[in-house]
């Protein structure tokens, strides 16, 4: 019996990532992609830095809300903001993106008010936006299982006839974002099966940020993740996921594969999630601070801001402009977050199911009479009661 070796790194090799943009700011040419990425022109690419400062400070924004007690837990999208950027500039209006949990660069390109985002993490919403009004679904915390509902949309996209049409402003494709870890999950899986045998027209785009919590990707796989999808029939591609203008570029192509009917690719955007899984986690116990240094320096926003001053494309009052709009936009996050107001208790038996319930209705009214144990005959709550 023979088995393959795995890559020089295993699962962390950048043998074979495509890079557009490297880390020095320098752009390099690729025989497949840079025909994929010609029409990103000085304001194109200056949309698109605009759109990940104004990401990340969302991301800072929504940390420091949680610190100070107004959200009950937040993810970070720290340092990954090329790959959801770079890929949300690729959609067109009629396409539909299955979120994970950290695509908030997505969202914001998508239109969505980013607050909304936010109304999940503070509990006042089981989710906080209409899918279908910006063809964002809502975020999935249940890891790996949005991956079959993108797979089973896009099966009803295609027999829709929305595919293969020709006509640019019908054809329609579906992605779907995940972290390396969910591909360690089952539903993952069958995901990939019945996006291949169906040909749906669907994207499954894994940001591999190194860590599934504090399980490093070598705990989860001896070669590239994206090496996975062939054995199901699915053509893959592994890209610099700290390169706005790769992650555009590999996206778009197989956005348009998808849409013109030649089915699902799977993408690997290789990137590192800079700040901790969530709020609630300690990364500090599980990586060194050189490696984090390591991947500062290689700040996917750095990137494209060097890039810009080389070629003259970032005018002083550009800067200026953004760097007001960031400071109005957190302003406003701070504010709206604040305006929401806390949640009743009993809000959580609400909307369990779309019609009603014995058992949930049972379970309220026990949490009632609960509530009520904590206040005295004279209408006070007494020590111990809910709060």
């Amino acid at each position: 019996m023979s088995t393959s070796a795995p890559a020089a790194d295993g699962p962390l090799t950048d043998d074979g990532l495509v890079q557009l943009l490297t880390p020095a700011g320098e752009r390099v040419a690729h025989p497949e992609y840079d025909a994929w990425a010609d029409d990103l022109d000085g304001d194109r690419l200056r949309a698109m830095y605009r759109d990940m400062v104004l990401t990340r400070r969302f991301d800072n924004e929504a940390t420091s809300l949680q610190r100070q007690g107004e959200l009950g837990l937040w993810a970070q999208s720290l340092g990954q903001e090329a790959a959801a950027v770079g890929s949300g500039h690729a959609l067109r209006p009629q396409d539909h993106v299955f979120p994970s949990y950290r695509e908030h660069g997505v969202a914001h390109v998508r239109g969505l008010e980013m607050t909304d985002l936010l109304r999940l993490f503070r509990g006042v919403d089981h989710g906080g936006w209409d899918p279908a009004d910006h063809g964002f679904h809502l975020f999935t915390l249940v890891i790996g299982s949005h991956t079959l509902h993108a797979t089973g949309y896009a099966m009803g996209v295609q027999r829709d006839g929305l595919v293969g049409t020709g006509d640019p402003t019908r054809d329609t494709a579906v992605v779907t974002y995940f972290g390396d870890g969910a591909t360690a999950q089952g539903d993952v899986s069958e995901a990939l099966v019945f996006a291949s045998v169906n040909q749906a027209p669907v994207v499954l785009f894994c940001q591999n940020n190194q860590f599934a919590i504090s399980e490093p990707t070598t705990r989860q796989a001896r070669v590239p993740i994206a090496d996975r999808a062939p054995g199901f029939g699915i053509p893959s591609v592994r890209v610099d996921g700290n390169d706005v203008v790769a992650s555009y570029a590999v996206t778009r192509q197989a956005l348009e594969r998808a849409r013109s009917g030649g089915g699902p690719t799977f993408i690997e955007a290789f990137t590192y999630r800079m700040g901790a899984h969530t709020t609630s986690d300690d990364p500090t116990r599980y990586r060194t601070s050189e490696q984090e240094e390591h991947w500062r320096r290689r700040d996917p926003i750095e990137r494209l801001r060097v890039h810009l001053e080389r070629t003259g494309e970032l005018p002083e009052v550009f800067q200026a402009q953004l760097a007001a709009e960031s400071d109005t936009f957190g302003e406003h996050i701070r504010t709206t977050v604040r305006a929401m107001g806390h949640p009743s208790p009993h809000t959580m038996f609400d909307h369990v199911y779309a019609t009603p319930n014995a058992v949930v209705d049972a379970e309220r009214a026990w949490f009632t009479q609960y509530e009520q144990s904590f206040v005295d005959h004279d209408g006070r709550q007494t020590a111990g009661g809910h709060r």
